[in-house]
């Protein structure tokens, strides 16, 4: 039997995940009765650097009637086509994942499979020139895409790069504009019922006590609820993600505004670029098993394009989640609720995802247990299969240069990944779920960017002559290519629908 509604929401923690969960919930509880608080404190701050994000945050932001032109100002944000992936497969290589597809089907054959009879007959034109998304990151051009599904430009989607200070202050006006309160203030004391453990009340320093039915932990990497008052448990994958360590650092930007984030492998992990308006977000995440500190942070201000804008910023971390991500009165949101390291901008749709599926479950007072069952069992899978993605990555790879690559090429992986990489290297068959929100297009770069390639083809792909194919392979080169060229610079585009900075004067 249904409970009670439950009338007041205390979210614990600001930053992004704190706010777009606050942002969310005040949106779509409009009109009902349910009263929702954040308790941050100044003090500790956030973990927030230049994020990169994935295509989802659009209709996240929609679903809030942001206007994208003063999002994009407000957040100094830039546009997105996709990552660049440099010296992962081997030292030299560079390939691009992009948020689109890569050619179009023939005869109802998926287009890689098309790309991979020709290489086996001897061509050479890499699969990136049948993708309009990486064509025109590789130009540092942008345009929306196209609505109409007969275009060449309806065959991409894109994301965005931003301050994630700034958007966390976005976030907070337009939830504070819809009756989200804020209070400032540091917890020092959980209080539990006796009777069942749920959460009751939270005790800030100055002594003020807090009360709630729901509680959502966006406290980050401390996990004060979830973890240190509920004690939900860890599922450590560091045996799969040896990154433990990550250093980040803006600097002045001096390069080209390119539309897509750079992830660049080094000796013993990798490093991020972000470019955004204003500045260039970087970072090193690194193994500490491999490379001293002070050395990995050597390694990161040695490459900076510019002058440095702050003192470096020192996360130490340990990959995995929590075994249980709604626990009794708590949902955990964010970095409470585990922690993917950020080479393909997770952080965010992590986030979007628990929001949504929070909301689909709203409780009440009667606590169904199958509502935190529901949520824990989703977002597990989701977790689980992007760490299988991101595994992908570091065991995908003939370097054997330093020891960090040659345990990630020879460590044994999840049952769940070996299954998908050994259909794909028998004849290019990509495993699809309902749930995991990589889908074929990703899989493909990863693999074929890095060089797993499978033994055969669909021989289905025999039906289309060879001639035909040839042609139509050109044809799509071609389009790609052109259409890329006809679109505006990055920086141009920005100004041209009030997106930048600048406009905003």
């Amino acid at each position: 039997m249904a409970g009670e509604a439950i009338e007041r929401i205390l979210v614990v923690g600001g930053g992004s995940a704190g706010w777009m969960t606050a942002a969310a919930l005040a949106n779509r509880l409009a009109g009902l009765p349910i009263a929702i608080e954040v308790v941050e404190s100044a003090e500790i701050g956030t973990v927030g650097v230049g994020e990169a994000t994935l295509p989802h945050i659009r209709f996240f932001n929609s679903a809030l009637g942001f206007d994208e032109a003063e999002f994009m100002r407000r957040t100094r944000a830039t546009f997105k086509l996709g990552i660049e992936f440099r010296n992962w497969g081997r030292i030299g290589d560079s390939y691009i994942h992009p948020f689109g597809a890569f050619g179009t089907e023939l005869g109802g054959i998926p287009f890689h499979q098309h790309w991979l009879r020709m290489r086996a007959s001897g061509a050479t034109v890499p699969l990136e020139h049948f993708s309009l998304p990486i064509q025109a990151a590789r130009r540092n051009r942008f345009a929306h895409p196209a609505d109409d599904p007969a275009s060449l430009h309806s065959t991409y989607s894109y994301a965005y790069q931003f301050d994630a200070g700034l958007y966390g202050r976005f976030l907070r006006d337009h939830a504070e504009a819809r009756g989200v309160k804020r209070t400032e203030g540091r917890i020092v004391d959980v209080a539990l019922r006796p009777e069942d453990g749920f959460v009751s009340s939270l005790t800030l320093a100055n002594g003020r006590r807090l009360e709630a039915d729901l509680f959502i932990d966006c406290s980050g990497f401390r996990g004060v609820l979830i973890e240190q008052a509920l004690k939900a448990g860890y599922e450590e994958w560091t045996h799969w993600l040896p990154c433990d360590r990550a250093i980040a650092m803006p600097c002045a930007g001096t390069g080209a505004l390119t539309p897509y984030t750079r992830a660049t492998a080094r000796e013993s992990g990798w490093m991020w670029r972000i470019p955004l308006q204003h500045r260039v977000g970087n970072g090193h995440v690194y193994s500490s098993a491999f490379i001293a500190d002070d050395e990995a942070e050597s390694a990161l201000v040695a490459q900076l394009e510019g002058a440095p804008l702050a003192e470096p910023n020192r996360l130490r971390f340990t990959t995995g989640k929590r075994r249980r991500q709604w626990a009794k009165n708590c949902v955990a949101i964010g970095l409470s609720a585990g922690f993917l390291e950020p080479l393909e901008s997770t952080s965010i749709h992590l986030i979007q995802l628990a929001i949504g599926h929070l909301i689909d479950l709203l409780p009440d007072r009667g606590w169904d247990p199958l509502d935190a069952e529901e949520f824990n069992r989703v977002m597990a899978l989701e977790y689980e299969r992007v760490r299988d993605f991101l595994i992908l990555h570091y065991c995908a790879t003939e370097r054997e240069d330093t020891a960090f690559w040659n345990h990630c090429r020879t460590m044994e992986l999840p049952d769940s990944l070996s299954y998908k990489m050994e259909l794909f290297r028998e004849r290019g068959y990509v495993v699809n779920y309902r749930e995991g929100m990589f889908l074929e297009p990703s899989w493909i770069a990863v693999y074929l960017g890095q060089n797993v390639v499978p033994r055969g083809f669909d021989p289905l792909s025999e039906a289309v002559p060879a001639p035909r194919l040839q042609a139509e392979m050109s044809r799509m080169g071609e389009a790609c290519r052109a259409a890329a060229e006809r679109m505006p610079p990055h920086r141009d585009f920005l100004r041209s629908i009030g997106a930048a900075e600048e406009a905003a004067a």
